[in-house]
């Protein structure tokens, strides 16, 4: 059951290794120029697991010590797994202990996998959302490794290389958008995000977006939720 269900999962992940290798060599050779050995982006993509806050996190290593200053930072940038978090509560219930994986190892692509998968009545689906948890990753702690090893060999300019992820997450947004029938979620995100940038600006408009976003999908759950428990039969 194990093996046919990463058989299912691990084709679907290989886009992931693609962009995850791509920016992750990227980070890695960013942490060896800054002057860090391949330990550091090791550890820190195998424990943080958050791509764009590793990057941040590099400058943060290099400054003066402030931790109240990285806890802001860190849940600014990272705050959009709130919204998966919503998402996902009652795909991840009743997984047993590979629950509490799936809750740490969720990330931008491991959501969009998991969220959009129609898994096989044959197949176990908390083996297949926890192998393409472990999966993706994996994919993004060996490429930050060869990154960190590799970088003193990379002589050409990696300027425009993290772009590969931005456009990895378009095809993200089309491939939910073409799997969703209803596209609410989506129609909700990007007007209130554009709608936040044309009001408040580029430099704003992002924690506003995240919170007006989850203040409705939260609201939206919970009516969800009132809504089933109404149609339930008594007794």
């Amino acid at each position: 059951m194990k093996f046919q269900a990463f058989k299912f999962v691990f084709p679907r992940t290989l886009p992931i290794l693609t962009g995850f290798w791509f920016v992750g060599i990227a980070y890695g050779t960013y942490m060896n120029v800054a002057g860090f050995s391949f330990v550091y982006p090791m550890l820190m993509s195998l424990i943080i697991f958050g791509g764009s806050l590793e990057f941040i996190c590099v400058s943060m290593l290099l400054s003066t010590f402030a931790p109240l200053s990285a806890l802001v930072v860190a849940l600014v940038v990272q705050a959009r797994h709130l919204f998966y978090g919503i998402s996902m509560l009652d795909k991840y219930r009743g997984l047993g202990i590979k629950r509490y994986y799936l809750i740490y190892g969720m990330c931008d692509e491991t959501f969009s996998i998991n969220y959009t998968s129609k898994v096989p009545e044959h197949l176990d689906k908390g083996w297949c959302f926890f192998f393409v948890t472990l999966l993706n990753h994996f994919y993004w702690v060996s490429g930050s490794v060869l990154g960190g090893i590799l970088g003193d060999f990379i002589t050409f300019d990696t300027t425009g290389l993290w772009f590969v992820m931005e456009a990895l997450f378009v095809v993200i947004f089309l491939e939910q958008w073409k799997n969703d029938e209803k596209h609410q979620n989506g129609i909700i995100g990007i007007g209130v995000t554009a709608l936040c940038l044309v009001t408040l600006g580029k430099d704003s408009f992002l924690l506003a977006s995240m919170i007006i976003i989850f203040s409705i999908l939260s609201l939206q759950y919970l009516y969800t939720r009132k809504m089933k428990g109404r149609l339930l039969p008594n007794g």
